[in-house]
Formats: C-alpha cells, sequence, structure tokens
C-alpha cells in the first residue's frame, strides 16, 4: 500500500508542476510584450514620428517619449534615457544597438537575466528585456567583458549592449513591468 501512496503522491506533484507551468506560460502570452505577445503597453502615449531633437543638447529627454516613470530607448540615436515619474531624467546614456531594431512604441519590462550567453555567443550580464520582433528577443545588456562591439551583421541579435556602469543602472532601474518607450 506504500508504494502505491507514493505512485499517487508522485502523479499528483507532476500534475500540479504541469499545471502551475501552463498557467505561467499562459499568463505571459497574455502580458503586454508576453510570450508570443507582441502587443504595446498603453502605459505612456508616445508618437511615432521623429519630432525634432534639441540641436544644443542632444542628450535632452524628447519630447515624443511619453510621460511618468520610464525607459526611453531612441533607435536613430542609439540613446537611452532613465526618467523618473516626474519627467526627470535620472541618466542617460550612449548604446550600442544589435542588428534587429525593436518597433516604435510602448513596451514594458517581461523579463531580466543576471547573467547569459547572447545569441551572439557573448557572455552578457544584467539582461533587461522588453520585446520581441521577428522572433528575436530585444533587450539591454552588459558584455561582462566590458566592451561594446559593433554586433556581426550576419547575426540576427536583439541586444543593446551598454557599459558596466550603464547596465547597473538600467539593472537597478528597470524591474518586471517598467514602461520601455521606443522612439526613431
Amino acid at each position: 500500500m506504500a508504494g502505491g501512496s507514493a505512485g499517487i503522491v508522485a502523479g499528483l506533484t507532476v500534475a500540479a508542476i504541469a499545471t502551475v507551468g501552463f498557467l505561467t506560460y499562459q499568463a505571459s502570452a497574455n502580458a503586454p510584450g508576453g510570450v508570443g505577445n507582441t502587443a504595446h503597453t498603453s502605459a505612456a502615449p508616445v508618437a511615432t514620428s521623429k519630432a525634432p531633437r534639441d540641436k544644443q543638447n542632444p542628450a535632452a529627454l524628447p519630447a515624443d517619449s511619453g510621460r511618468g516613470e520610464r525607459v526611453v530607448y531612441s533607435v536613430d540615436d542609439d540613446r537611452v534615457w532613465l526618467v523618473a515619474e516626474d519627467n526627470r531624467v535620472n541618466r542617460t546614456f550612449k548604446v550600442t544597438p544589435g542588428t534587429v531594431d525593436p518597433t516604435t512604441g510602448s513596451y514594458a519590462v517581461t523579463s531580466r537575466s543576471n547573467a547569459i550567453i547572447g545569441t551572439d555567443g557573448t557572455p552578457i550580464q544584467h539582461v533587461v528585456r522588453f520585446a520581441n520582433t521577428d522572433g528575436v528577443a530585444i533587450g539591454f545588456s552588459v558584455p561582462v567583458s566590458g566592451t561594446t562591439q559593433q554586433p556581426d551583421p550576419t547575426t540576427k541579435s536583439g541586444g543593446i549592449r551598454e557599459s558596466p556602469a550603464d547596465g547597473a543602472a538600467m539593472w537597478e532601474f528597470a524591474t518586471i513591468g517598467q514602461p520601455v518607450v521606443v522612439i526613431r
């Protein structure tokens, strides 16, 4: 009888784990920017046209970048802004984009990894993912080597590479659910 009870408990445990896994996947798929879901969040209305930038101060926060606490990423300027709730810029910095750009719009941070190997084979850390374009995960990351290089144009990579200091600031700021606004 004891052997039969152990088999039942093991079967129930496997069923419970499968159910939790399925529900987790389902929740992720229905979350903004989740698995298989390219829908944008509506946290910060964003203009998709390229607004004129402040020529005197190219690091100034663009007017077309939404409002409230958020990460702003300009694909044309290769620049990121970490923006506080009151629209003040906490930090801005240049980045090195991958070969696949996200489309413009509003997203949310969907996942993070402390240390992994990037799609281009580079060991990376402080990975903050927010989009998926053509099957390629898009996110900010720091090469473990500490040096950013232009990506291999023959490889599909969504890694937006940052310096170690900027990556540490992003890691601290951009937790799960944090809005990310992508502009031209």
